[in-house]
């Protein structure tokens, strides 16, 4: 009888120890697919002014960020260095992973037809901001949290042939969308998504003097 109790006993101890390990076993597996599902890498971005310290989190966008991407995309897409015909759609094709899929497709259509009326060749173009009109906290205007509206203020310069064209200050409303693609294509993990309202306008002459006494 003794026996029979200390068997019972080792195998009641065995079949606990099963139970530990078959635990453990399902533990891991989940521990190693959440470890397989997690991010490998997270986007943060930087404040341009540290001098007060910051709080930095995750995929926080402040509204500094979303002024100078568009600021920069913007500036490529329109920077023709020696034809517009050709450096026109070169451009929407290189900065394709930074422009939603509407945005490029109405891009596109616009190289067509500036193309067709004969506007781009032997077109050169480049922008810059205006002068005294850089990053303000009133140039952007949070939508909501994966969208904002950015006021951009750019000089146009355009010669053809070598000769001068067009010199205006426009001033372009943007849209701009959280835009998750690939990281290796997309770093910022934002987009333009367009023209919001009525879209660009010219700056007027008494806008462009009140601009220069700020």
């Amino acid at each position: 009888m003794r026996y029979h109790d200390v068997n019972s006993r080792l195998e009641a101890h065995i079949h606990t120890l099963r139970t530990v390990i078959a635990g453990l076993m399902v533990l891991l597996l989940l521990l190693g697919y959440a470890w397989h599902a997690a991010r490998s890498d997270i986007r943060i971005h930087i404040p341009p002014d540290l001098r007060s310290g910051a709080v930095v989190k995750a995929d926080d966008i402040a509204p500094a960020h979303v002024y100078a991407f568009a600021a920069y995309i913007f500036q490529q897409l329109n920077h023709w260095d020696r034809d517009g015909e050709t450096d026109y759609g070169q451009q929407i094709f290189r900065m394709a992973a930074y422009l939603t899929p509407d945005f490029r497709e109405y891009l596109s259509n616009d190289l067509a037809i500036r193309g067709k009326r004969g506007e781009l060749a032997g077109r050169v173009r480049s922008i810059q901001p205006v002068a005294g009109r850089g990053y303000e906290d009133r140039r952007v205007e949070v939508i909501d949290p994966h969208t904002w509206l950015v006021w951009l203020d750019f000089t146009i310069q355009e010669t053809v042939r070598g000769m001068d064209v067009k010199q205006v200050h426009i001033r372009y409303p943007i849209t701009v969308v959280r835009y998750d693609v690939d990281p290796e294509l997309n770093p910022w993990g934002l987009a333009l998504s367009g023209f919001a309202g009525d879209g660009p306008t010219r700056i007027q002459a008494h806008e462009q003097t009140a601009a220069a006494d700020e």
